[in-house]
């Protein structure tokens, strides 16, 4: 380690989504920035993200699509950078973009685009990058922080943690960002593994693997909260977009409740079939509306299967019961090994929603996940890190 200490305006620990796009931000304010990352490389959960190509932000942003213990917390920033204005900045770059669904813009060819566009604001603001390094302690001085880390002491005037959460920590999550926090007496809520998968067991757990691989068009709920995605069976339990999604509203002990049949009811089509004298097996006349072996899977769990002309009333209601009203409690779920992100996080009441400094920290930022504020899946969770990230970058 060098004796020699480095001095800058302003250190910004983590270079994942928030912390270079704080970095570029303040760079092009003339701040000297220096970002710091532990892990060998930057922008890992930017590159790993969309399967490859990155789901970058969302046509349709709105503060009903974060959770947080202070809802109100995020419509500051999300206001002032807006999924326009990150659009406008890979414009310029002339990034090739498409929207899947649902407002969800993606990459045409790679999540890197995102991570060299970022990369080069960074190279155009002056904005130095030092990877594997590792900060081992943090003061507070008169004038900002005295930093000992691997590459030697460093002193800022301000100091922004980006550090993310907990989530996926193959790609280097750590809990470093908490633990500034706690140091300086800021509070953090409950944090859980979120847009998670949930794991099931015995019977369950038998029956989605032997489906594994199959997606179904659902509507999952959770409490008053509800989704309509795909479901995706796997050799642990339930996945897909509306399991990711619904997860987010979550806890452990709840019941989640699943429709499978959303936007038909099987009483009335058990009704029009009979009427027209139709003798078919249910599972084949189902085929129509699932895959064959998940139809077949779920009638053999739950009913037998037979012709529709020979159910009995009592089994037509626990045939609505099994595919519109089916409810389970989840035992778990896959945890951070696979969450895309860490719901809870730094106590938003303790940070400006203006500025995103410490209230009783001077000179200390939180942005990005580190922070109790979490999207759904869709491109809303980028979305606020480009936000965070610019509105800080206005004032470190």
């Amino acid at each position: 380690m060098s004796s020699k200490v480095i001095h800058v305006d302003c250190v910004i620990l983590g270079g994942g989504a928030a912390g270079l796009m704080c970095a570029a931000t303040a760079g092009y304010r003339g701040r000297n920035v220096l970002v710091l990352d532990h892990a060998n490389k930057v922008g890992k959960k930017i590159l790993m993200s969309g399967g490859g190509r990155c789901n970058f932000t969302n046509l349709n942003i709105d503060a009903s699509n974060y959770l947080s213990d202070n809802l109100h917390f995020c419509k500051s920033a999300l206001s002032r950078y807006t999924s326009s204005d990150f659009i406008e900045l890979i414009d310029r770059y002339g990034l090739a973009y498409h929207e899947k669904t649902k407002g969800q813009l993606f990459c045409d060819n790679s999540s890197r685009d995102i991570l060299n566009i970022l990369l080069e604001e960074c190279r155009n603001a002056n904005v130095e990058i030092k990877t594997k390094c590792a900060v081992k302690a943090i003061t507070q001085t008169d004038n900002g922080f005295l930093l000992i880390s691997d590459m030697g002491k460093i002193r800022c005037q301000s100091l922004v943690v980006a550090t993310g959460g907990l989530s996926i920590p193959t790609m280097g999550a750590s809990g470093k960002g908490y633990e500034i926090a706690k140091q300086f007496n800021i509070t953090c809520t409950a944090t859980q593994a979120s847009l998670v998968p949930f794991t099931l067991h015995d019977e369950w757990l038998k029956i989605a693997s032997n489906l594994s691989g199959l997606s179904v068009d659902v509507e999952v709920s959770c409490g008053k909260q509800s989704f309509r995605e795909a479901l995706l069976f796997t050799h642990r339990g339930l996945s897909g977009p509306a399991i990711l999604q619904i997860s987010n509203y979550w806890h452990a002990g709840e019941s989640v409740t699943i429709d499978f049949l959303p936007g038909d009811n099987i009483s009335e089509l058990l009704a029009q079939w009979r009427a027209c004298g139709n003798k078919s097996e249910l599972k084949n006349l189902l085929a129509k509306y699932f895959p064959k072996r998940f139809a077949h899977t779920w009638l053999e769990r739950h009913l037998v299967n037979k012709p529709v002309n020979q159910y009995y009333d009592d089994e037509i209601e626990r045939l609505a019961q099994c595919f519109h009203r089916w409810q389970i409690i989840p035992p778990g779920t896959e945890g951070y090994r696979t969450a895309e992100v860490t719901r809870g996080g730094v106590d938003t009441n303790e940070v400006s929603s203006k500025t995103f400094e410490a209230k009783q920290v001077s000179g200390l930022y939180f942005i990005g996940e580190v922070l109790d504020v979490t999207g759904w899946l869709g491109g809303f969770n980028f979305q606020w890190a480009w936000a965070s990230g610019y509105c800080a970058g206005q004032y470190v």
